[in-house]
């Protein structure tokens, strides 16, 4: 059975920004309307919004 946890980790949160922050800089279209050309910030605001297309796949912790 899979496990769905909804809060991410700080580290996490940095690079799903990251990296979507990188696909807007290189052209990629934004997924949401903005008035900011800094594409951090644009990532981030997809983030809050929950429309960024990233999963994340987390090892299991031994027991």
């Amino acid at each position: 059975m899979k496990e769905v946890v909804k809060k991410l980790t700080r580290y996490e949160r940095a690079r799903i920004v990251g990296a979507r922050a990188l696909q807007i800089s290189m052209g990629a279209p934004t997924l949401i309307e903005s008035n900011t050309t800094d594409p951090i910030d644009m990532a981030l605001e997809e983030l809050k919004k929950g429309v960024i297309p990233i999963t994340i796949k987390r090892r299991g912790t031994p027991r």
